[in-house]
Formats: C-alpha cells, sequence, structure tokens
C-alpha cells in the first residue's frame, strides 16, 4: 500500500482518537448533547478537543496535497516522506498538547504544516 495513502487515512483518524481521549472515562459524559458537554470542560479533555478540532482543519489541507502531489507524479519517495513527517509531527502536536507543553505544540504544528507545504511544492514541480 502506498505510505502517504495510509498516512491519509490515520491523520483522518485522529480527530476521533483525541475526542475519544476527551470523553473517556468519565462518567458523567453527555451522549445527548456531547458538544455543550465538550465545550464546559477543562485541563486534558479542553486540550484534547481542542486537538480534535485542530486535527479537523488540518486534515484537507494535507489530504488534498497528498492527492495533487500523486495526481502531479511528484516523486513517490518524497510523497510518502512529507506525509509521514506530517503524520508523525500531528502525533506529535496531539501529545504535546494534552501535556499542555504550548511551545512544543507551536513546533509540530509548523512541522506539520510545511511538511503539507511540501507536498504542494512537489505537485508544482519545485
Amino acid at each position: 500500500m502506498n505510505i502517504a495513502f495510509l498516512c491519509v487515512l490515520v491523520v483522518g483518524v485522529l480527530p476521533i482518537v483525541c475526542a475519544g481521549i476527551a470523553k473517556w472515562g468519565f462518567h458523567g459524559f453527555d451522549n445527548h448533547n456531547p458538544r455543550e458537554w465538550l465545550a464546559s470542560q477543562t485541563g486534558f479533555r479542553a486540550r484534547a478537543n481542542a486537538a480534535q478540532s485542530n486535527s479537523f482543519e488540518a486534515f484537507p489541507f494535507f489530504a488534498v496535497g497528498v492527492v495533487l502531489a500523486t495526481l502531479a507524479h511528484a516523486d513517490s519517495v518524497r510523497i510518502d516522506m512529507y506525509a509521514l513527517v506530517f503524520l508523525l509531527s500531528r502525533l506529535a502536536f496531539i501529545g504535546a498538547y494534552l501535556a499542555n507543553r504550548a511551545g512544543l505544540r507551536s513546533l509540530f504544528w509548523g512541522l506539520g504544516f510545511v511538511s503539507a507545504l511540501g507536498l504542494y511544492a512537489a505537485a508544482l514541480g519545485y
């Protein structure tokens, strides 16, 4: 299987993982009003929910970059490299978010963004 496509799949699932972290093990979770309940959370649950939102926001830009680079017949090793860097940076971003390490979180967010830009550069032939 294409590594970049596998990365798209994993990155697409990350928001669901973050939502699970935010909700896991809490007895007062209200499944009738989950968004309202999540919005009222604090601490790591609030950070996990914020990581969920950010992961949903980052996914389309990354996924389209993989598709465009693939359609442009960019070097597959380069596409895979950028996709892996994006995936690893997103995992580190989520970990830093949960650990309340804002500086590291921003660093990993930036690394992921630059790797996604690399996919667009590859698609454009740069």
